[in-house]
């Protein structure tokens, strides 16, 4: 074989490589690596910040693993106030917040982590309704206004800094949650940072790779939309809550659901409302989308504030409830 023929022998191996590597079905793949594999990255991050700071992992799923896996969202109500499209920045957060009750901790539930929160279950818990009260009186209200905005981040920021200092040290009563990451506090930064990162990049991959295949079998647009688009920014926390419940590290799972409700409504809408000096919410709104928040959030909140056990079947149930609420969707859309 002379030069020439490897020179294009070298190029065709090289070209089949990158069509195979954007097919659909591998970009799915990778996107499914990327985010088991950046899922597990940052709950043993975070499990050694929690132990090195002595602080419950509730805490630190709730705030550093909750921020992290609420980045997609983040970028999502950015991008559409920027394009003068604020109800995808609302209608974004509304149906991510249903996700996470319904089918990311509903998930955490099968695997048994409804019942290992540790502390701060109820402080927490009653954040999450506090911030869905305050969130349906701007829906009914018609707008978030930027004092608004400035309002609801000033309220999340007040509010880590209470979760810290009520937590520090409690993580002492504790029995440590186990982590085969090293005990080093910037190993474990390290490998949230890193982890996070590759959850984002693993959620791009997947919901290209799933449109892809939806348009190449003629799937409707509208499921995916509804489904794909909606449960894309819920893949971080999905990923994070499976890797989590799967470990035993209930702490992270709860939290890191909990938190991202909280940080959605506070902190993306908060931000997007600053960015846009103020967001106008449709009256659409008023109806059953911001009712399936409340009674979702309000339900889960209630029995963890009850000190009730989130079981495997109320899991269960609550996974098949968010099925049928997307199939409703669907089908009243169509």
């Amino acid at each position: 074989m002379n030069e020439i023929d490897v020179l294009k022998h070298h190029e065709w191996y090289a070209l089949a490589v990158v069509e195979m590597l954007d097919s659909d079905p591998v970009l799915v793949l990778i996107g499914f690596v990327l985010l088991m594999t950046g899922g597990e990255g940052v709950v043993q991050g975070a499990v050694q910040i929690a132990y090195r700071l002595r602080v419950p992992p509730l805490l630190v799923g709730f705030t550093i693993v909750a921020i992290g896996t609420s980045l997609p969202e983040l970028a999502v109500a950015i991008e559409a106030v920027a394009q003068n499209e604020p109800d995808i920045a609302v209608g974004g957060v509304l149906g991510s917040n249903v996700a996470n009750v319904m089918l990311v901790l509903g998930t955490a539930c099968m695997l048994g982590s409804g019942d290992e929160a540790g502390a701060g279950i109820r402080r927490d818990s009653v954040a999450v309704i506090l911030a869905t009260v305050l969130l349906t009186a701007f829906v009914y209200y018609g707008s978030i206004p930027l004092e608004g905005g400035a309002f609801m981040l000033i309220l999340l920021v007040g509010y880590y800094a209470y979760a810290y200092v009520s937590s520090k040290g409690k993580a002492d009563a504790e029995e440590p949650e186990e982590t085969w990451l090293p005990d080093n506090i910037l190993l474990a930064i390290f490998s949230t940072i890193a982890g996070g990162v590759m959850i984002w990049k693993g959620a791009i991959f997947l919901l290209d790779g799933a449109t892809g295949l939806a348009a190449t079998y003629d799937i409707p647009t509208a499921i995916v939309g509804l489904s794909l688009v909606a449960l894309g920014t819920s893949l971080p926390e999905l990923a994070v809550t499976l890797i989590a419940a799967m470990r035993n590290q209930g702490g992270v799972a709860v939290g890191n659901v909990l938190g991202s409700n909280v940080m959605n409504i506070l902190g993306i809408l908060g931000t997007a409302s600053v960015i846009g000096g103020g967001i106008e919410i449709a009256s659409k709104f008023e109806g059953r989308d911001i009712w399936v928040v409340i009674l979702t959030s309000s339900l889960v909140a209630a029995m963890l504030l009850d000190d009730r056990e989130i079981g495997r079947r109320v899991g269960a149930t609550m996974v098949i409830g968010y099925i049928a609420y997307m199939s409703f969707l669907y089908y009243s859309t169509t």
